[in-house]
């Protein structure tokens, strides 16, 4: 790969990290028109990596693309966010089929895991406003989860479920407020890693199950009381 494609490569990622964090900071809300002359300029590049990186944010399904109207933040139904809770439940229980059968974690994985827990409950602890946590906490998450997909050793898991983290993240921050408390879904994470430890396949799934549900049911109830427009 040549400088110039990989420097147009990091463009369009740079892109889609931009675009993203202003979907989950509320700032693009659902619905919203984005513009592709407008986000070039904020970013002082080309329309080309700003089209790259829209149509990576189409993929993991953040974005959706209609044709001579242009880009829209997705509007995620109930429907959706329920589907997309149960397909990462499924995939993730598989993953946790592979670490514990195939014996995948080490104690070093274990206090890289614990690591990033601490790191969820200071950031629920400090003195910032609630959607600066949220977006901390949700982060941090990604992180522990990505950690034991990639441990799995399963790129088709692993690729599956990145993309539809960004979905999760969307349903979890669009309205912000909607993970509840934010230390308990930090210490949640605990229970996984006691299981993982102890090989303990049932237990293991029902804490991630635990974990998941909370944040479906939060999800729903949340856009019940506040549909978007």
């Amino acid at each position: 790969m040549n400088n110039e494609s990989f420097k147009h490569k990091s463009l369009s990622s740079i892109v889609v990290e931009y675009i993203r964090s202003k979907i989950l900071s509320g700032e693009y809300k659902e619905g919203d028109h984005i513009l592709e002359a407008e986000v070039a300029k904020e970013l002082g590049t080309s329309r080309a990596p700003v089209r790259e990186g829209i149509k990576e944010l189409e993929n993991q399904g953040l974005i959706k693309t209609i044709p001579r109207k242009g880009n829209y933040v997705v509007k995620l139904t109930m429907d959706d966010v329920k589907e997309v809770f149960d397909i990462r439940l499924l995939l993730e229980n598989s993953v946790l089929e592979i670490l514990i059968n195939d014996n995948k974690l080490t104690e070093d994985d274990f206090q890289e895991l614990e690591r990033i827990i601490d790191d969820m409950i200071a950031i629920s602890q400090e003195e910032k406003d609630e959607i600066h946590k949220i977006l901390g906490i949700n982060k941090k998450d990604m992180e522990f989860h990505k950690f034991l997909w990639q441990k799995s050793g399963s790129a088709r898991r692993f690729k599956i479920l990145s993309d539809l983290y960004s979905q999760l993240q969307m349903a979890m921050v669009i309205d912000t407020k909607l993970t509840g408390s934010l230390i308990k879904t930090a210490k949640d994470h605990y229970n996984i890693i006691k299981y993982l430890r102890e090989k303990d396949l049932e237990n293991c799934k029902k804490a991630l199950k635990e974990h998941i549900v909370i944040y479906k049911d939060e999800a729903q109830a949340k856009r019940l009381q506040n549909p978007p427009a």
